[in-house]
């Protein structure tokens, strides 16, 4: 049975994007849905665009937030189930078909999330080495996930009759604070990894750092009020955490090795090499398929070696404005 979907996108000055994303919704092989573009006061000319689509435009009176235009569109919603994805994010034609198979006969208590494609539509190194690991962080434990991504995330619309993503919160990861108040609302979590939109992050180096600092900031704030600051969660995977501290301790090692004049500190170093080889090996293998040999030895290079790093800053940034937070309090 077909079950009519709808298609929520958040907007906020996202004109460069906007246009691709509505193309690939409507482009779907699936034909039982709507799109409801919910624009959050945006300056640009994201309102003209909307408007040359066959979609429902909510515009909210003032900037309120990704949070609040995600509710806003749940609310104005007339599926079986609302779909929620960014307005830099393209379905493919099959996903909304995948969405109605997936879709359990009963919805009612279940969230179901996708992920991004491996490969990212700006197929740069940094924009596709973004997608890939996500990607594989996203669909690790497909039948017990953390959290469900708000980019790619499939639930029932009375979720919302009582409350909805948080209005008052962090400006990111609303959608893991959210996750983890439906899982303790009884709600069952699952990840179909076949469910995929294509991302466009438009990536530089440059831009890549600063992603993973400021996601890890907040990440790292929310957690430690959460008090799950080592669960095993996505992108926060304990896989990722153990990553990072052997980067540490690889540094640490060779800092220490060249202020003290001892090379015989550096002797564990590639044994720390082969053990983060082996513990991201299924990284590695969704690297290689994503774009081949070459491409999966730069990204694993990258992800251990450079990536770590503004992790760790970030890291400790947060940890620093959450004591001072609340000290405020």
């Amino acid at each position: 049975m077909e079950k009519h979907i709808s298609i929520v996108i958040p907007n906020f000055n996202m004109a460069s994007t906007l246009s691709l994303c509505l193309e690939a919704a409507f482009a779907s092989v699936y034909t039982n849905f709507e799109v409801i573009v919910v624009d959050d006061h945006s300056d640009d000319n994201s309102p003209e665009i909307i408007r040359k689509f066959p979609c429902k435009l909510v515009s909210l009176e003032k900037r309120s937030g990704t949070s609040a235009a995600r509710n806003a569109g749940a609310r104005m919603s007339r599926g079986d189930v609302v779909f929620f994805i960014d307005a830099d994010c393209l379905v493919q034609p099959d996903t909304l078909s995948i969405i109605n198979r997936t879709l359990p006969g009963d919805t009612s208590g279940t969230v179901i999330g996708g992920t991004y494609t491996a490969v990212a539509y700006d197929d740069t190194f940094f924009s596709t080495f973004q997608s890939a690991w996500v990607h594989y962080s996203e669909t690790r434990k497909p039948e017990s996930p953390d959290y469900i991504a708000a980019h790619a995330m499939i639930i029932e619309r009375k979720a919302f009759d009582n409350g909805g993503f948080p209005e008052d919160f962090l400006p990111i990861i609303e959608d893991v604070e959210f996750s983890h108040r439906l899982r303790r609302a009884g709600y069952k979590l699952m990840v179909n990894p076949d469910i995929q939109v294509r991302h466009i992050f438009g990536f530089s180096f440059i831009k890549s750092l600063r992603n993973a600092f400021h996601k890890t900031m907040y990440w790292c704030m929310y957690s430690l009020g959460n008090r799950d600051l080592f669960s095993d969660s996505g992108t926060a995977s304990l896989e990722f955490k153990t990553n990072v501290v052997l980067c540490f301790l690889n540094l640490l090692l060779i800092a220490s090795a060249a202020a003290m004049k001892k090379p015989e500190l550096l002797y564990p170093v590639p044994l720390i090499i082969i053990a983060g080889l082996f513990m991201s090996r299924r990284l590695i293998r969704v690297f290689y398929k994503a774009k081949g040999g070459l491409f999966a030895f730069l990204a694993f290079s990258y992800y251990s070696m450079v990536y770590p790093l503004p992790i760790g800053i970030g890291t400790a940034a947060g940890m620093i404005k959450y004591i001072m937070n609340r000290q405020k309090q």
